[in-house]
């Protein structure tokens, strides 16, 4: 029995879950433009057991999206999750927010083989976090900070952007690209921790950090 706690803190929702052998067992998230981590994760957490017949104790491991996304929301996350795993003795492990996004969305959707899904991360003003996955959830751009314009977007291709910071595309998306509804969830995290508690790919929990990806300013 692999029982691990997914925590998604990277954007305004604030999201936790119960993976039990790559199957979701409960989940508990709520979405607030005042960005309500620092207030409700850990009450979320202590919610989700009462849903299930499971304690702390009870954990392989913590799984925690590290970015990139909200500073505050990543460092909160991630805190967390330390906290967690070296109080129970059990390893850390780390998935990137637009895998999560990513994943999240094809776990329930099924897109043409020659459709490019790209997850999107509000990073202000114009600028999202971003990268190109396919239909098989496999990333094939690197994630990058992008300035959305109408020239950014392949004219040949059927693109479907989702996430917080896809709604900021809509003045300047063509004809073959097509915004859906879907936000962050630790709901996406559930297969891959599962993966990757099977592969042993664990982080040092001493070390891990947010990935901001642009320099984190006071």
């Amino acid at each position: 029995m692999t029982l691990i706690l997914n925590i998604e803190t990277s954007t305004k929702v604030c999201s936790v879950s119960l993976g039990l052998d790559g199957e979701l067992l409960a989940v508990k998230e709520e979405s607030s433009d005042k960005y309500i981590h620092s207030e409700k994760l850990n009450v979320f957490i202590k919610d989700l057991f009462t849903q299930v017949d499971y304690q702390l104790k009870d954990l392989a491991a913590v799984c925690v999206s590290t970015g990139p996304g909200s500073y505050t929301g990543l460092r909160i996350g991630i805190s967390s999750a330390k906290g967690f795993c070296y109080a129970l003795d059990i390893p850390l492990i780390s998935i990137d927010s637009v895998s999560v996004l990513a994943c999240g969305y094809l776990n329930n959707n099924v897109i043409d083989a020659n459709t490019i899904l790209m997850p999107m991360i509000d990073a202000r003003r114009m600028e999202v976090y971003t990268a190109a996955f396919n239909n098989k959830a496999e990333m094939k751009t690197p994630i990058s900070a992008e300035v959305i314009d109408v020239a950014f977007f392949d004219a040949n291709k059927e693109i479907i952007l989702i996430g917080d910071g896809a709604e900021k595309c809509n003045a300047v998306i063509p004809a073959n690209v097509r915004i859906e509804n879907h936000l962050s969830s630790s709901k996406g995290m559930i297969n891959l921790s599962y993966l990757k508690f099977s592969k042993k790919e664990f982080e040092d929990v001493a070390y891990v950090e947010p990935f901001y990806l642009k320099s984190f300013k006071f």
